[in-house]
């Protein structure tokens, strides 16, 4: 796993994006994302490649100028358990740092993974309205959640 390189993305990326977060997808446990709307956005994701192959990524979606999300973390199912979804996180970490953020939050089925990088749980209620309505609404099992959210101070 020495030759993960962690880089971003081109807008010809977007459909190897699309294909390996589609199973998760189908199963409802992260939110379609069309192409133009991957495209519009494709400064927020960090893609990490083995040799030219995509094999992960993130996104770090900025609400307001404080608080940042990570969304979308993704990783190929036979490259998981190797670091590669931690080290996604740390990258987007490292970018919310850089631009000035002072929190960033997340909401995830994977809460060990996130608290074993210094996040801690926080109630769904404290959570921006934007994010709500502009992710959540979209979702299969919303209103009913049972992702946990989770918030780490930078």
């Amino acid at each position: 796993m020495e030759n993960i390189k962690y880089v971003k993305p081109l807008v010809y990326d977007i459909e190897a994006m699309q294909n390996l977060v589609a199973p998760e997808v189908e199963k409802g446990l992260i939110l379609y994302r069309s192409a133009s709307e991957m495209a519009t956005t494709i400064r927020s994701y960090i893609i990490a490649k083995d040799e030219d192959k995509i094999i992960g990524f993130v996104a770090l979606h900025i609400h307001s100028v404080t608080l940042a999300e990570v969304r979308s973390l993704i990783v190929k199912e036979n490259y998981r358990k190797h670091g590669i979804g931690r080290q996604l996180v740390r990258q987007a970490l490292n970018e919310a740092s850089v631009l000035g953020l002072k929190e960033v939050l997340t909401l995830t089925y994977h809460k060990e993974l996130f608290e074993n990088l210094g996040f801690h749980e926080i109630t769904k209620e404290s959570i921006p309205e934007q994010k709500i309505w502009a992710d959540c609404i979209r979702c299969k099992h919303f209103p009913i959640c049972d992702e946990v959210s989770l918030i780490i101070k930078l």
